[in-house]
């Protein structure tokens, strides 16, 4: 259903599942687990996985807390690509690896939920593609201290409103880590 022509394919794409970043994260055990599942699915299926990591000056490239979460590894073919704003396709070569597998639905993992996952979501369904968020597989940290709500709620929020979100021609959808199969 995607907008973008001759793009009918899938791509897992993991954003910011980093040591530093999930730190602390709400149930970042159960999620990370849960993106290790979908990765392991998405490789059996011969589905593109598509790593994204941010850098910053309190994340350096490189650095131990840059590094993917220890329970995740990417494999060498794999595309990695590092971000420096909250939406994945902002200043990236994400469109080019995408388009490059041929992907115009995407299921979408990680943190932070109320910043890099609604950033890139919104950003992938305004250039064209259908975006599945997976509710049980993205995190955030605990911001209450600074007015957001608990992180369940922004977590549940997320997936209310992703998976009541439309765009002509193209489709939003939350699925489960157990409901996700990568049929195309």
């Amino acid at each position: 259903m995607t907008t973008l022509a001759g793009r009918s394919g899938t791509a897992l794409v993991v954003i910011d599942v980093q040591r530093d970043v999930v730190a602390g994260t709400y149930q970042r055990d159960r999620v990370v687990g849960n993106i290790k599942a979908l990765v392991g699915r998405a490789r059996a299926g011969g589905v593109p996985v598509v790593w994204v990591q941010d850098f910053s000056d309190q994340l350096p490239k490189d650095s131990a807390g840059w590094q993917l979460a220890p329970e995740l590894s990417r494999d060498a073919p794999e595309a990695l690509v590092h971000k420096h704003y909250a939406d994945a396709f902002e200043d990236t070569d994400l469109e080019e690896v995408l388009a490059a597998a041929g992907s115009g639905h995407l299921v979408v993992v990680g943190a932070q939920t109320d910043e890099c996952i609604r950033s890139t979501i919104h950003g992938a369904m305004v250039r064209g593609y259908d975006v599945t968020l997976v509710g049980d597989a993205h995190t955030t940290e605990d911001l209450s201290a600074w007015g957001a709500p608990p992180p369940e709620a922004v977590i549940a929020h997320t997936n209310l409103y992703w998976g009541n979100h439309a765009a002509p021609g193209r489709t939003a959808a939350v699925a489960t880590t157990d409901e996700v199969t990568f049929a195309d």
